[in-house]
C-alpha cells in the first residue's frame, strides 16, 4: 500500500486525536504534554499534536492504517525522529540528580 493522504485516514487521525485529546495523553517519545488546542497547520508550534507511526509507514506501509500502531507526539518530537526508531525522553525530571 503507497503511502496516501485519504479521507479514511483523516478520518482515523481525528478519531486518534479526539481519544488521546479525552485521555489527555503524553508525547510517546518524550513524555511531556501535548499542545491539543493547537490547529494541525500552525507549523510554528512543535508542541501541537501529531499522529507518530509506531512502525514507520516508508518501513511498514501496511501498518499506515492500523490504530494499534498509531502514537501520539508532538509535531517536533514525530519531525527529529523521522522514520527512524524513537528514543523516549524521561520527561520532566522529579529533582536534581548530581
Amino acid at each position: 500500500m503507497a503511502r496516501t493522504n485519504t479521507r479514511r485516514m483523516h478520518k482515523l487521525r481525528d478519531e486518534f486525536k479526539a481519544q488521546c485529546e479525552d485521555a489527555d495523553e503524553e508525547c510517546w517519545i518524550c513524555n511531556l504534554e501535548i499542545d491539543y488546542a493547537a490547529p494541525a497547520d500552525d507549523y510554528e508550534n512543535d508542541e501541537r499534536f501529531q499522529l507518530d507511526h509506531y512502525f514507520p509507514v516508508s518501513t511498514h506501509p501496511e501498518l499506515q492504517e492500523d490504530p494499534s500502531n498509531f502514537r501520539a507526539s508532538h509535531a517536533g518530537c514525530n519531525r527529529d525522529r523521522g522514520n527512524g526508531v524513537a528514543t523516549p525522553g524521561l520527561g520532566i525530571p522529579s529533582r536534581q540528580w548530581t
